[in-house]
């Protein structure tokens, strides 16, 4: 009887010198207590020996595959089928291995034992196999199962160390977040500066040069003696310097200042990181895509990536799917009502499209998404070598410049067809050319020299602009807050009004009433009263209990009190009056 072992050194085959002791697995264990008593029992008959680690990982992944691999399939035929002409019993520890080698090689396969059994074997050539393997170190053996359970582990999470586009994906989504995380701080920094300098606000638009002077200036009644040549131009230096002498802002404690410097740290710091792993972002998109980088740049490359899950599932979509890419919630929602599909998604922020005419856009997608779908299939599918060469974005550039060309012929064409069509038959025709007399003078007059548009304001302007611009903001909401309140006051009294107006309308008899219809009215309703009197009474009456043979009487009501009598008597008198009223004619 035969029994395979796999280790990482390769494929072992024992010899079971009697296999009669297989058959009490309970005393089995005590073959094994020593090396001796394990060496008594099996013997190594042959090794088949890895030729490398991946060797090793592609036969083992196939044997927990339940498949025979060509190394132990030329093995067995060897070392059982020709050598022991068919009649050895084999021993597997996997069944669906033993299957396989069963039906492939036509090998006997142990079935007496159990598979707790075989389990128990097993368990003692484990412990054995420095004892049973001779010249074979314990220390070599576990280097060697180290190293292969890490290879075979990293092929079973089909992870490779060059395969860096995870990288990619985790980088640009820790962008984004830092680029959330900026805009909430340096918000925060001049919420929080700005009560104190509000006009600065209006001079510095950069997030990170605003938290730089916060942090350097601190209260503005520093500003003259503060050096801020490192973070500003000189222009806006000076306006800082100008407006906060005149600046309307409130005083500010040491303390609050402390609390503004360290949110002004957070900034920095934060800016800081975010630059250096935007360089690392680029760096990686050009190792791992240099021709979609090319194409259309490392951050819209990075979020399509990002998007797929990978750079080879991104290799699979179709350039229509590219296209749209980013825009799913859209599309969907075009396909649920029958309307219009979007034209480009995350694409849309390539520069080849951004720099396109509005008209051209969808077209210009269009182009871009096909040359992006032939770059990523060449990135995806290059090796390591083809794209750390010079050349490796060859096929991005080359699209870059055809879509660029392309582009211009657009809109040149472009142009033209809506001048055509703005014309149409009252195009003006090119008068026949004539020889005049007449010479032109040149005129003098147009000589007028100004200040270019790109010139620097002075900084004084910019200053006292700044500050107005404050005053005028704060002139603007108190204006609202009042308007707020007068409307809320006018809408108060037009309720309080339409309340008491539907009021006079109850109590105000109809003038207009004929003595007909006046008359209808009151016999309406006395019949009303009366209905109303006889239905209270017959309730009264079916209510009323009989007890052990004889009737209750129904209860009587409470009396009114004094002054309930009073008043229905003024009530009346009232009516009384209203009605004498309408009685006498009008003079």
């Amino acid at each position: 009887m035969l029994v395979l072992y796999e280790t990482a050194l390769g494929f072992c085959l024992f010899k079971v010198s009697d296999s009669g002791k297989l058959q009490n697995p309970k005393s089995l264990w005590k073959e094994f207590e020593t090396p001796e008593k394990a060496n008594g029992l099996l013997k190594l008959r042959a090794l088949h020996r890895f030729s490398s680690t991946a060797a090793a990982v592609e036969d083992l992944t196939a044997v927990q595959e339940g498949k025979i691999p060509k190394g132990l399939k030329q093995f067995l035929t060897r070392e059982v089928v020709e050598k022991g002409k068919g009649k050895e019993v084999l021993a597997v520890a996997d069944t669906k291995l033993g299957k396989a080698i069963s039906k492939k090689l036509g090998i006997e396969i142990y079935s007496k034992a159990t598979q707790e059994d075989l389990m128990d074997l097993y368990r003692g050539i484990r412990e054995q196999i420095t004892s049973l393997l001779s010249g074979l170190d314990q220390k070599d053996l576990t280097t060697m199962s180290l190293g292969l359970s890490h290879s075979l582990s990293r092929y079973k999470l089909k992870f490779s160390p060059d395969k860096v586009d995870i990288m990619v994906v985790q980088a640009i989504s820790l962008l984004d977040d830092l680029d959330k995380e900026i805009n909430i701080y340096a918000m925060r920094v001049k919420e929080w500066y700005g009560w104190h300098f509000p006009e600065m606000g209006k001079i510095i638009v950069d997030n990170l040069a605003y938290a730089n002077v916060v942090r350097t200036m601190g209260v503005r009644t520093n500003a003259a003696r503060a050096t801020l040549a490192n973070y500003l131009p000189e222009d806006l230096e000076a306006a800082v310097k100008l407006a906060a002498e005149i600046s309307m802002g409130t005083e500010i404690s040491e303390a609050d200042m402390d609390h503004i410097r360290s949110l002004c740290d957070q900034v920095i710091a934060i800016s800081a990181y975010r630059a250096q792993l935007a360089e690392y972002l680029r760096n990686r998109m050009n190792a791992i895509a240099p021709n979609l980088t090319a194409l259309v740049g490392d951050l819209v490359g990075a979020r399509l990536i990002s998007h797929a899950g990978s750079l080879r599932n991104l290799a699979k979509h179709p350039a229509s799917t590219v296209q749209i890419l980013g825009a799913e919630k859209a599309l969907f929602r075009a396909l649920k009502t029958k309307h219009d599909t979007p034209k480009y998604g995350l694409i849309y922020h390539a520069s080849l499209i951004g720099q396109a005419p509005q008209k051209l856009k969808g077209k210009m997608a269009r182009m871009v998404a096909t040359k992006a779908a032939l770059s990523i299939r060449v990135d995806a599918l290059s090796d390591a070598d083809a794209k750390s060469g010079t050349d490796a974005a060859t096929i991005g550039l080359e699209s870059r410049a055809k879509l660029e060309s392309r582009l211009r012929a657009l809109e040149y064409r472009s142009d033209l067809t809506t001048t055509k069509a703005f014309a149409g038959e009252r195009r003006k025709e090119q008068p026949k050319f004539e020889m005049t007399g007449g010479a032109k003078t040149y005129n003098t007059a147009a000589d007028a020299v100004g200040f270019l548009p790109t010139q620097r304001q002075d900084a004084e302007k910019l200053a006292i602009s700044a500050v107005l611009d404050v005053k005028e903001e704060r002139r603007k909401e108190k204006e609202a807050k009042r308007a707020a309140k007068e409307a809320k006051r006018a809408a108060k009294a037009a309720t309080v009004e339409e309340d008491s107006m539907a009021v006079d309308e109850q109590e105000k008899p109809n003038v207009e009433e004929t003595e007909e219809e006046r008359k209808e009215r009151k016999r309406l309703k006395k019949e009303k009263k009366a209905a109303e009197k006889a239905a209270a009474f017959a309730n009264n009456i079916g209510t009323s209990s009989v007890v052990n043979g004889e009737t209750s009487p129904p209860k009587k009501g409470k009396k009114r009190p004094v002054e309930d009598i009073e008043m229905v008597d003024a009530a009346e008198g009232e009516k009384s009056k209203k009605k004498k009223q309408r009685k006498e004619p009008n003079h």
